[in-house]
């Protein structure tokens, strides 16, 4: 079944428009694909004036700025975390503009349309922490300190 994007053929008031003509092939809409964590996958579709567009099917990498030093990096999407969208699409690893994933970088929101741009082009949020150091078992460990009294 196609998704139609013409004109209604109620009014608001639920009065009917009279049609002026038929359904036309530039009105039919595409069906939403989502853009699912994996390996890279992308499709070509035709539109107007025979351009493309590139849809992501899979993502595996994310283009990842960080504001504070202006670089980008291309780094691993790990999972999403957050989508403002749907919170299904949390569960089912659907990303989409807006979104907030977790990349190997450190946590990142989603600023480009993969359905739309082909490409996942993130900022980051918080970096990754590197682990601090634990000190060795054997270590002595500190005395306790006794609280002071008033």
């Amino acid at each position: 079944m196609a998704l139609w994007q013409g004109r209604s053929r109620r009014k608001s008031t639920g009065g009917r428009y009279r049609p002026f003509r038929k359904k036309r092939k530039f009105e039919i809409g595409v069906e939403q694909q989502y853009a699912f964590l994996g390996p890279q996958k992308v499709k070509l579709y035709r539109t107007r004036g025979k351009n493309q567009k590139v849809r992501i099917l899979n993502a595996e990498f994310a283009n990842v700025t960080d504001p504070k030093t202006g670089k980008t990096s291309k780094s691993k999407l790990v999972t999403v975390k957050e989508n403002s969208s749907n919170p299904h699409f949390v569960t089912r690893n659907i990303i989409t503009r807006g979104a907030v994933v977790l990349t190997e970088a450190g946590l990142a929101k989603v600023q480009s349309r993969p359905g739309q741009d082909g490409v996942v082009n993130a900022v980051l949020l918080e970096a990754q922490k590197a682990e601090a150091p634990t000190p060795p078992k054997d270590a002595p460990k500190p005395a306790p300190t006794t609280p002071r009294t008033a």
